[in-house]
């Protein structure tokens, strides 16, 4: 017993270490899903971003495989947001590069257009898939946003350039000529409108609530599906201890002034809307937040851990935790009450299928076999019709995920990572 017992915690501590080295770009440090995305005219294809690349589904989501980031050549810029075209196209910004897959997945190149820009920020037309909106982001230059009508094929620079981090684009569903664009210089904190698709913009002077004078990078975050002038963003801000504090902001006049609607230490994801602009939903690194008009935002009962966030029609899909509630994607048909998982990253597929010579086939699949056991995910996948005799129980993957006590303690290793990401943002 006394051995077994060491043995468990040697696995356990090995884990551990596996997990913090390789987990660096996850929400709070463990390997986790952070975005969902389907394909435009496609939804039975999907997309989740991962801790180590990117997760893919061509068969409605009934199984997943992995696109390692050595084979996306992202570095230490992970992926915020992607586009999936109708085309079959894949489109993300790293905060660094535009990448754009052409085959599905299997190969990944950077744009070349933006030369030392970094591109901080991708938005799409909601209903023209040809029209697309890029903002460069990079410190102690001039940064512009950029308009492509032909898919991301080619890039011209609208009228606005400005020496600022350009931090999000949006584009309104109601009226897609209107743009919003936000950005930062130091504590100069920017908001830009268009009602012409970017030809001409208007310069929006912000005068923060009270308590947020020395706010910070200011970040757009949606503009609502049922009127154009209703918008959110999100600040950053000390607290008399020290902590930072994550405001979400709320404009009803096209961003001529905010009112704060959440504050909270939870550094945040990402929100969504409903359709009618009525209910709101805002992703945290712990928690899942829903306000109805009139009401205060509250927090949902799940997730309860590595929350992400996004509507498509009248359903809501979120990241959770694997390692605290079982899944790492569900959805909901009641506005987040309750959820349907649908994915945990136990149930990995392995590398996704791609032809020989391609980066995926090449680089991800020799790092699979390491992958699979720190997630307690079979090597190779099982097949469909397979069983055990009757009465026989199958063994646990005697992988990371499936360490004793690895639930149990991701909420503490959570908090462990969050603080040091704190301390080093200090």
């Amino acid at each position: 017993m006394k051995l077994q017992a060491m043995a468990t915690s040697w696995r356990f501590l090995t884990c551990l270490g596996l997990l913090s080295a390789a987990s660096v770009h996850a929400h709070g440090g463990l390997m986790e899903t952070d975005s969902y995305t389907s394909r435009r005219g496609h939804p039975e294809d999907r997309l989740m971003g991962f801790t180590r690349g990117t997760l893919i589904s061509r068969d409605d989501g009934a199984s997943w495989r992995w696109v390692c980031a050595e084979a996306m050549g992202y570095g230490s810029w992970p992926p915020e947001r992607y586009v999936w075209l109708s085309s079959g196209d894949i489109l993300t910004a790293t905060g660094k590069a535009l990448l754009r897959s052409r085959d599905g997945g299997c190969t990944w190149v950077a744009s070349t257009a933006f030369q030392d820009l970094w591109v901080s920020s991708l938005a799409e037309h909601p209903t023209d898939g040809s029209l697309l909106y890029v903002a460069t982001g990079r410190p102690a230059m001039t940064n512009l946003l950029y308009r492509s009508r032909d898919g991301g094929e080619t890039w011209t620079p609208t009228s606005l350039s400005r020496e600022a981090v350009f931090s999000a684009v949006r584009v309104a569903p109601f009226d897609p000529k209107r743009l919003y664009l936000s950005g930062w210089k130091g504590y100069a904190m920017y908001l830009f409108r268009s009602g012409d698709e970017g030809e001409t913009w208007e310069d929006l002077p912000q005068t923060f609530p009270a308590g947020l004078e020395g706010a910070y990078d200011l970040k757009l975050l949606a503009v609502s599906p049922a009127n154009p002038d209703v918008l959110w963003a999100r600040v950053s801000s000390r607290t008399p201890a020290g902590g930072i504090l994550y405001t979400v902001l709320r404009s009803d006049d096209g961003g001529r002034t905010l009112t704060s609607v959440l504050a909270q230490e939870d550094p945040l994801v990402n929100m969504d809307v409903s359709a009618d602009g009525r209910t709101t939903w805002v992703a945290t690194y712990n928690h899942l937040f829903r306000g109805r008009e009139g009401e205060s935002m509250l927090p949902l009962s799940l997730p309860t851990g590595n929350a992400c966030v996004k509507r498509e029609g009248g359903t809501l899909f979120a990241c959770g935790s694997t390692w605290v509630h079982e899944w790492a994607l569900a959805r909901s048909t009641d506005e987040g009450t309750s959820w349907e998982p649908l994915f945990s990253l136990r149930n990995f597929q392995g590398v996704h299928q791609c032809p020989a010579g391609t980066p995926v086939k090449e680089l991800c699949t020799p790092l699979w076999p390491q992958l699979a056991q720190q997630l307690g995910a079979p090597v190779y996948p099982v097949p469909t019709d397979a069983g055990t005799p009757d009465g026989e129980v199958p063994p646990k993957p005697d992988g990371c995920g499936a360490t004793a006590g690895s639930a149990g303690m991701a909420p503490l290793l959570l908090s462990i990572l969050l603080r040091r990401r704190e301390r080093r943002a200090r």
